[in-house]
């Protein structure tokens, strides 16, 4: 075993009481986990992880939510669409498109979000192209996509040296991360903040390195970030106005963000109402601190449903 996960050690309790469930999306099957009976919340993860990123969170969350997690496609259980040129099929507007129709298909009109990293550039997407169907939401140690590219030093390029590499024409990355994904994963996840692994369940890592096996997972995360720097932006640009959905934007103290970026000054560039603030950790703050995010998560969200 790599030595970054001899410190991973089992949760006493992981995803008790969901269920694990498939939804045939237009474009392909998505995988999520499911529990509690109140208010729709979506919790969508991070790169190089799954839902299985939520396991410390969603169950407190889920005594007062109906809380859904989904593999966003391209990861996880989900599915992996074929390539194209424009990489349209990993752009986060068809990662949304996904979320909606799982939304839909469970009967919920709006929802709340609760996002990290990747998911959380989903969920900006979500929140632009479709306020009516978002409550409110947050998000986990990210700043606007187009802005983190626009203000970006070599600092934070070294930093956050996958945002760049990952977008090298195929199959450049994909075959140096497929000739050890498990190295690459584990020395992904133990830096940006996180000073090693031992915040990670062992149930959750074993997830994570299982699906990330999957060549076509490694390329669908490849495909995400070449989105990102190029049709995504194109979304970005084609902008009119500010998200009016609120926002709770989050952060690390010990991460990548605090460190390169204001944080609120960037999204206050995008999104209308937003409040927010560091939290104890780095990057991997719903596994590294998980009772911060929570106190922080549920008078948010309780206060937005009161005001519907």
């Amino acid at each position: 075993m790599h030595p970054a996960a001899q410190s991973a050690r089992p949760a006493a309790s992981f995803f008790d009481g969901f269920d694990e469930c498939s939804f045939a999306a237009p474009d392909g099957e998505v995988f999520y986990r499911i529990a509690g009976t109140g208010a729709p919340l979506v919790l969508l993860h991070g790169y190089p992880q799954t839902s299985a990123m939520w396991h410390a969170v969603a169950p407190v969350l889920a005594e007062t939510y109906q809380v859904i997690c989904p593999d966003l496609r391209g990861y996880g259980r989900s599915h992996k669409p074929p390539t194209s040129a424009d990489h349209a099929q990993a752009s986060k507007r068809a990662m949304a498109g996904d979320v909606l129709a799982l939304i839909d298909h469970l009967g919920h009109d709006r929802f709340l979000i609760g996002a990290h990293d990747r998911g959380g550039r989903v969920a900006h997407r979500l929140v632009a192209d479709h306020p009516e169907r978002v409550i409110a939401w947050s998000v986990l140690d990210i700043a606007p996509t187009r802005e983190m590219y626009r203000d970006g030093s070599s600092q934070f390029a070294h930093a956050y040296w996958h945002w760049y590499w990952l977008t090298i024409p195929a199959p450049f990355p994909e075959t140096l991360i497929g000739a050890d994904p498990d190295f690459y994963l584990l020395q992904k996840c133990s830096g940006m903040g996180s000073k090693g692994m031992e915040h990670f369940a062992a149930q959750a890592l074993e997830e994570y390195l299982t699906c990330f096996r999957d060549p076509a997972a490694i390329q669908g995360a490849c495909e995400d970030y070449r989105a990102a720097a190029s049709i995504d932006i194109a979304h970005d640009d084609a902008e009119t106005g500010k998200v009016a959905v609120p926002l709770l934007a989050l952060w690390g103290a010990d991460g990548v963000i605090e460190a390169h970026f204001d944080c609120l000054a960037l999204w206050r560039e995008r999104v209308k109402d937003v409040q927010g603030h560091s939290l104890p950790g780095g990057h991997y703050l719903a596994e590294q601190s998980p009772n911060a995010v929570l106190d922080a998560w549920l008078p948010f969200f309780a206060k937005a449903m009161q005001q519907t």
